[in-house]
């Protein structure tokens, strides 16, 4: 089963947990070789995230957003081993309010359209951030 979009019902739960403060969203992505666009475009994967990212990074801008961290996979160490992701990062947002109205702008809702081309398989988790300390449990 692949995994590129949520549900109403994980949305509603969402946009439920309303507790004060920043939202870290955890973004894991698995990229088509090819896009499958709707109309038939062709462009890589890649090349389709690219757009959706350059047509996106506005809105993610104004909605109070930023991507507070990057990085590429190199290896899996623990869990499946054929399992890789193309592209890993953290976007941070003022609240769940923001996430929420990001998704719903007309200038993001036509970026997805790219987004949905390019995605083979991702993951998408929601992240309270904590202070960052010298042990691994807080």
């Amino acid at each position: 089963m692949s995994h590129v979009s949520f549900s109403r019902d994980a949305f509603a739960a969402f946009r439920a947990n309303d507790r004060p403060g920043p939202v870290h969203m955890l973004n894991l992505v698995r990229l088509r070789e090819r896009a499958a666009y709707d109309d038939g475009t062709e462009a890589s994967g890649a090349e389709a995230y690219a757009t959706y990212g350059r047509l996106s990074a506005p809105v993610l801008e104004r909605v109070g957003g930023r991507i507070v961290w990057r990085g590429d996979m190199e290896q899996m160490l623990i869990g499946p081993q054929d399992e890789h992701w193309d592209l890993c990062f953290i976007a941070e947002y003022p609240g769940p309010e923001a996430f929420a109205a990001m998704i719903k702008d007309p200038d993001y809702r036509a970026a997805m359209v790219h987004r949905q081309a390019g995605v083979l398989e991702s993951r998408l988790i929601r992240t309270m951030p904590q202070e960052v300390g010298a042990g691994f449990a807080g």
